[in-house]
């Protein structure tokens, strides 16, 4: 027994050394400098790779551990859309994948974009697709950049694939840009109202309320009320500031996932201010994605699929599902999309029409681009509306503030008199 537990011992498989990142440097046949990272077990694994891609190795060493702190993956759309663009225009001058990579790794202004695009070059160089190196970074590539980067490298059109992509970011950031744009003047305008009040309650109504007692005699309504509000507040503002932060947290937590999503989604669309506003951006992306992926060669069904996780609301989420398996059994796109009563008449019948004459994805792009003006319209006429509301809004908060603060003292003037 002692001999088999010997035995067992020495055919115990020794685990393979982790590997590390090593920084290198070389030159290529032409005389050309060349430096990047690589990860590997050891030295000699990043020196005989370099031989392989016809680089001599000048000095390999090991790449220290940095330590540092992340708050979210640190890449915005504005880096995507550049590399994108940087990236197709490479490509399409018949550079080789890998060195397009190194050189976009290399100099972008983003430390964080730079290591996912060195860490893609690296996962390329040992062997990986292209698609599934991006796929390894799902905060910075969403699905449908690796899906359509996946039909580019099958088809052998990845120049036209980014461009497209390149496009369709674009087009998509500035239709983002357009809502929440719309949403700043009346938060801003809240904001203030609220830090007036704030200011008034706590330092100015105490001031009046001196004076009151010294005058005597009953206050007014008006005034009596925001004296208690302004002692109330002074005692317990904790609570004035707490419960609010609370119930937001709360709302959010509610409405993060499950049925408390679902419910707010679909209040959020049949609400009629911020509804049709809302509908619109969600057809425009719709049909902006289905157009490209379509227009790109991906299948119909893998389309719908990734369509819908990006959809951004529940109710046209589950939509576009129940249209991907009528599909699924045979049928065409219009008359289930018609079923679900999410996107209006018009859209379900220029699909229709695109199905018909076989011009699916041209369709989709002339409606993306017809509910982008839509929504600028919208956006126009929100902003033109919430404008004076907010403005008689906080008008008449600051009004009241004034008539009873010195509603008293026109009282104790007309006693005089």
């Amino acid at each position: 027994m002692a001999q088999a537990a010997a035995a067992n011992v020495k055919t115990r498989p020794v685990a393979a050394p982790k590997a590390a990142v090593w920084k290198w440097s070389g030159k290529t046949k032409q005389g050309e400098l060349r430096s990047g990272e690589m990860e590997a077990q050891d030295s000699g694994a990043v020196e005989a790779r370099l031989r392989q891609m016809g680089i001599e190795p000048t000095k390999v060493k090991k790449k220290p551990k940095e330590l540092h702190l992340s708050f979210g993956n640190g890449v915005t759309t504005k880096d995507i859309l550049v590399f994108t663009r940087q990236f197709s225009v490479m490509i399409d001058a018949g550079l080789p994948l890998v060195q397009a990579l190194d050189i976009i790794g290399g100099q972008v202004d983003n430390p964080a974009f730079g290591k996912v695009l060195l860490d893609v070059k690296s996962k390329v160089e040992s062997g990986s697709t292209f698609a599934d190196a991006l796929a390894n970074h799902p905060k910075v590539f969403d699905e449908l950049f690796v899906q359509l980067v996946r039909a580019g490298e099958i088809g052998g059109i990845l120049d036209t694939i980014l461009q497209r992509l390149g496009a369709y970011i674009e087009k998509n950031d500035k239709l983002q840009r357009r809502v929440k744009g719309a949403m700043v003047y009346p938060a801003v305008v809240l904001t203030v109202a609220i830090g007036v009040v704030g200011v008034l309650i706590a330092f100015v109504v105490p001031t009046f309320e001196k004076m009151f007692k010294d005058m005597g005699g009953a206050l007014p309504g008006p005034t009596q009320f925001l004296v208690d509000l302004s002692r109330n507040f002074r005692g317990s503002w904790y609570l004035y500031l707490g419960v609010p932060i609370a119930l937001f947290v709360a709302f959010k937590m509610a409405i993060r996932k499950g049925r408390g999503q679902e419910i707010w989604h679909d209040t959020v669309l049949k609400t009629p201010l911020f509804g049709p506003l809302v509908r619109k951006v969600a057809v425009a992306r719709f049909t902006r994605t289905l157009g490209t992926m379509i227009s790109s060669g991906v299948p119909i069904l893998d389309a719908l699929e990734i369509v819908a996780k990006t959809a951004g609301n529940r109710t046209i989420e589950k939509a576009i599902y129940y249209v991907r398996a009528k599909i699924s059994e045979g049928k065409n796109m219009a008359a289930p999309l018609g079923e679900t009563e999410v996107f209006p008449p018009m859209v379900v019948q220029m699909i229709g029409v695109g199905e018909a004459t076989g011009a699916m994805d041209a369709m989709l792009n002339k409606i993306a681009d017809f509910y982008d003006d839509e929504v600028d319209v919208q956006v126009a006429a929100l902003t033109s509306m919430l404008e004076p509301l907010m403005m008689v809004f906080l008008g008449g908060v600051v009004g009241y503030f004034m008539i009873a603060m010195y509603l008293p003292i026109f009282t104790m003037a007309s006693a005089v008199k």
